[in-house]
């Protein structure tokens, strides 16, 4: 069974051209999760996962289930909540499941690329989620196509899902393990077959994967150790850099292991993507994002009467900038956190109030104070400029922005959907003119030593290529939407 479903003509109305409206983050990756556990409902487990590990993407979500014999398969356009019920999950039955919950960077957002992906081959059925982008994806989806495999999507991920159906080997096993031979780019999989999971995190290890027990017989992968505590699973470790491993009956194994020379792992799981409460090489996001504010405090101390972040991912950057500074911390803005679960589009009137929709000023906090706001990144800066004027519009004296990163002045070609380089703000914009153009009192980034120290980890393990255009390997800006665009 495999029921796909789409509103609106398989776009979800809250995304304008791919985007969320009313933000000026970086946009989420994907979120994939895996569980093998004997005797447990894991179509229901992995509903939970995928609840965890919602905020790496909202546009569609699709659960595959094995019972060991045949796949089924449900995804439709939408947030996690939306598209399963009792009804659904019902008819996933098994004792291995695979999760996807995806925010589009190759591929448009389209009911017809939503994952996971699946398909009958020789070696029986096959199902797989993936997180990131392949560079490669345009040569490697030309040498399917000149073999005279057929493509229905526009995504990377379907490439990917290809490809491992038609490598050479007698076994899953022996195809999996060669797959990491063939691809480059950004990529944590999870795959599944009727009898096993398989987990697959890129050499370079830019996105994170980790594995946990459930119970005496269960074992999970997720992107995020949220998710294992979600569902009571218990964190065991992440998935190294290069490593393919294979779950059964046997439990967990490593099939192969092939790190690059140099690891790179994003930089900004730690600045935004990764929830608060999840843990990734040994730290706590929260506390990691709490020191970035405190480098910040050090590095651009501002004088004001408060501080304020804007929620909810810059809120605990604002407390660690509150502490160093000596400055009071107060929540100045409220977030409507259901504005973009939203499928009514707003009228042209309310679109113009655009930051309104999403943010409510304290105006008895705000009234007559100098502020610090603070925020985790600015991208386009089409969001900071309607903030700034918000806050003054509440009786803000001053408002001094400083962000929790450096500038973002290339894009990224690794599975974060950052806009194209001449829509960087920083790209071609001094700080000063930045500041100017939004309209605060003054304006600081964090310095890229600063975010280094505040990780506390080797500058050398990292990817900041968005921050410093050092590529771990080489990319071509192909775009998004060029499956859609050229023939190939």
């Amino acid at each position: 069974m495999m029921r796909v479903r789409g509103f609106g003509g398989g776009t979800p109305l809250f995304f304008k051209e791919g985007t969320p409206m009313f933000t000026d983050s970086p946009h989420e990756e994907c979120g994939v999760f895996g569980i093998y556990a004997p005797g447990e409902d894991v179509a229901r487990l992995t509903f939970f996962g995928l609840y965890a590990l919602q905020h790496r993407g909202q546009e569609s979500a699709g659960i595959a289930v094995s019972d060991g014999r045949t796949i089924n398969t449900h995804k439709e356009m939408g947030l996690v909540a939306q598209i399963f019920d009792e009804r659904a999950l019902s008819h996933l039955k098994g004792h291995i499941s695979i999760g996807h919950t995806r925010y589009s960077t190759t591929g448009s957002s389209a009911v017809i690329n939503a994952q996971p992906f699946s398909m009958h081959t020789l070696l029986g059925p096959l199902a797989l989620g993936h997180n990131g982008n392949l560079t490669n994806a345009v040569a490697l989806r030309r040498q399917l196509l000149e073999k005279g495999v057929g493509l229905m999507t526009s995504s990377d991920s379907e490439v990917a899902t290809m490809l491992l159906a038609g490598l050479d080997g007698e076994t899953w096993s022996e195809r999996i393990a060669g797959f990491t031979s063939c691809v480059e780019g950004a990529y944590c999989l999870t795959v599944l077959t009727q009898d096993a999971l398989f987990a697959v995190r890129d050499p370079w290890g830019l996105r994170p994967l980790c594995l946990g027990k459930l119970g005496e017989n269960g074992w999970v992968v997720a992107s995020e150790s949220c998710a294992l505590d979600t569902i009571g699973a218990e964190f065991i470790r992440e998935v190294a850099p290069g490593e393919v491993l294979q779950i059964d009956r046997a439990g967990p194994r490593t099939i192969a292991l092939h790190p690059a020379p140099k690891l790179a792992l994003c930089l900004f799981e730690y600045i935004y993507f990764a929830r608060p409460d999840s843990e990734l090489q040994g730290q706590l996001i929260h506390q990691v994002r709490m020191e970035l504010g405190r480098e910040l405090a050090r590095e651009a101390p501002a004088v004001a009467d408060l501080v304020i972040g804007v929620p909810d991912s810059a809120t605990p950057a604002a407390i660690g900038f509150a502490q160093e500074s000596g400055i009071p911390y107060g929540e100045g803005l409220i977030k409507n956190r259901y504005i973009g679960r939203t499928f009514i589009q707003p009228d042209q009137r309310l679109r113009q109030q655009g930051v309104a929709l999403k943010l409510n000023p304290l105006r008895d906090m705000l009234a007559g104070k100098r502020v610090v706001l603070i925020d985790d990144s600015i991208v386009r800066g089409n969001t900071s400029g309607p903030i700034i004027k918000l806050l003054r519009k509440a009786g803000a004296t001053e408002v001094h922005m400083r962000v929790s990163s450096p500038p973002i002045r290339h894009p990224c070609f690794m599975g974060v959907d950052m806009a194209s380089q001449p829509d960087l703000i920083a790209f071609n914009k001094t700080s000063d003119e930045i500041c100017a153009q939004i309209g605060a009192d003054s304006l600081a980034y964090l310095s890229m030593d600063g975010l280094l120290r505040a990780t506390g980890r080797d500058p050398n393990g990292f990817c900041g290529a968005c921050f410093s255009g050092e590529y771990p390997f080489p990319v071509i800006d192909s775009g998004k939407e060029v499956f859609e665009l050229t023939s190939v």
